[in-house]
């Protein structure tokens, strides 16, 4: 049976991306599962309560991960078929190349890396009308999950900030080992509501 859960993701964060390539990795061998990715703007995240949120900004595009994030938005919209490619490459953008995400062009790159016109994306993310669905997708998992992280894992039971120390390193049975084990983890008796790791092994 298809198992189905939702994960964030700012491609800012070393830990989402760890998450989402091990989700990336099983989908990619054949994990029978229905994932919706979820953006969640780390950077309003930390705004403070009296500063203007980052879409009501006056260049939200030079907030960090806000032109990524709609990106990414654009991209499993719009070109489904092309979206693990470039969720990918923009985190390999911020975490292995070390690159700006606010920079246009190194966008635009992580876009042509996974095979899709760059101008056609960016040309609909500067239109505008990303950006308030960026807000609307953040705003939704902050109300109804209360999302303050990235990644989260979010099934039909509740929602989990969980940090995965480990890449898949592209194996596929791994990810779905490692995945598998942390949506039942979600999903598992009430009763289990905190799972921390206190010390982290040398």
């Amino acid at each position: 049976m298809t198992r189905r859960f939702a994960l964030t993701f700012d491609y800012l964060c070393p830990f989402a991306r760890n998450a989402n390539e091990h989700v990336i990795t099983a989908l990619r061998g054949g994990a029978d599962w229905d994932v919706r990715f979820v953006p969640y703007s780390l950077a309003q995240g930390h705004v403070a309560e009296d500063q203007p949120a980052v879409w009501d900004r006056p260049e939200p595009h030079r907030v960090a991960g806000v032109l990524a994030l709609q990106v990414g938005i654009a991209v499993r919209d719009r070109h489904p078929d092309r979206f693990l490619e470039v969720h990918e490459q923009l985190f390999a953008a911020r975490h292995d190349r070390g690159e700006d995400l606010k920079d246009r062009a190194v966008v635009a790159t992580a876009l042509e890396r996974a095979g899709l016109a760059a101008e056609d994306v960016l040309t609909a993310v500067e239109a505008g009308e990303l950006l308030g669905q960026l807000q609307q997708e953040h705003e939704r998992a902050v109300q109804d999950h209360e999302v303050w992280g990235v990644p989260t894992f979010i099934t039909d039971r509740r929602a989990a900030f969980v940090r995965l120390l480990d890449r898949p390193g592209g194996d596929a049975t791994l990810a779905t080992q490692r995945i598998t084990q942390v949506v039942e983890l979600v999903d598992a008796p009430m009763e289990l509501h905190e799972f921390k790791q206190t010390d982290l092994p040398i």
